[in-house]
């Protein structure tokens, strides 16, 4: 389909009006209310997951109240753009369009372009889950990662979301984190995966004070009780955190300390390559240290 195609087709999805209601028992809306076209277009989307990664037409409508009729046209329109794919089965998943435009963002763009080196450093002395994750709410989202055959499984994964007090690059991204939304956060429930989970706000002020005072956290059984994460900052070119990284293993593997230096390392040289001249003075410190 031509350029003037795919601009056509999406003007009818962006810019018509249509009188379609959401139900008013879905999160967010609190009374029935028109939807316009890229609310449609969004919600549609966001019905899609790792646990339901293509659906049918009609479980899309069922799913996101839309009625049938618009949802297809909706769909139609999504399909031609490439935003999504339907397979010989009728069932929809997610596009290769969406995630050429999600790698334009410059966010995750940029930081995987200059972490990756690093990543793959990482793994090659770890043969372990090697992961990058930035702060988006209060969640953590994984932006990278790099796991072998032998590593342990864990749930994260590329463009996938956890919280932030369950997990090592959250606590880490949660501890320099605005103290607005730490105080958030800590007036929250939180939620528990495991025995091991951080679950009242004393346990979760200890640890972000530990990462601040330490510079690092190993995160230990707070999702999968056989599953740790060592994890360090990533600073930016204004000595802000920007990212966290972080290698995941068993528990059985290694002791963690071990590869506490070597993750910092590896968040110190993403953060060197960023411009961070706090990073820069830690790197000069540490070499003197190492000389002397």
């Amino acid at each position: 389909m031509g350029s003037e195609g795919v601009r056509a087709g999406m003007a009818k999805v962006f810019n018509k009006e249509m009188p379609d209601h959401r139900p008013s028992d879905r999160p967010g809306f609190e009374s029935p209310q028109p939807l316009s076209a890229v609310d449609r277009v969004w919600i549609i989307l966001e019905e899609f997951a790792p646990e339901r990664p293509s659906m049918t037409l009609s479980e899309i409508s069922t799913r996101t109240g839309i009625p049938l009729t618009t949802t297809h046209r909706t769909l139609s329109h999504l399909v031609r753009w490439g935003a999504l794919e339907r397979d010989r089965e009728g069932r929809y998943r997610i596009g290769l369009k969406l995630w050429e435009i999600g790698a334009l963002a410059p966010r995750s763009r940029d930081l995987r372009e200059a972490a990756m080196p690093f990543l793959e450093d990482l793994y090659e002395i770890s043969h372990q889950n090697v992961q990058l994750a930035v702060i988006d709410g209060f969640e953590a989202v994984y932006i990278e990662r790099i796991s072998g055959h032998d590593a342990v499984s864990v749930i994260s994964r590329p463009g996938g979301r956890l919280p932030l007090h369950a997990t090592g690059v959250g606590l880490v991204l949660l501890a320099y984190a605005p103290r607005a939304t730490q105080e958030q956060i800590l007036a929250s429930p939180l939620k528990t995966y495991t025995p091991r989970t951080i679950s009242t706000p004393t346990q979760l002020e200890q640890a972000l004070a530990y990462v601040r005072e330490r510079g690092f956290v190993i995160s230990s059984g707070q999702i999968d009780l056989s599953a740790l994460s060592i994890a360090a900052p990533v600073f930016g070119q204004k000595d802000e955190v920007v990212a966290a990284l972080s290698v995941a293993l068993a528990i059985e593997d290694a002791d963690p300390n071990t590869l506490v230096p070597v993750v910092r390392a590896a968040a110190r040289g993403v953060s060197r390559a960023l411009g961070s001249a706090r990073a820069r003075r830690l790197s000069g410190d540490a070499q003197r240290e190492t000389r002397s």
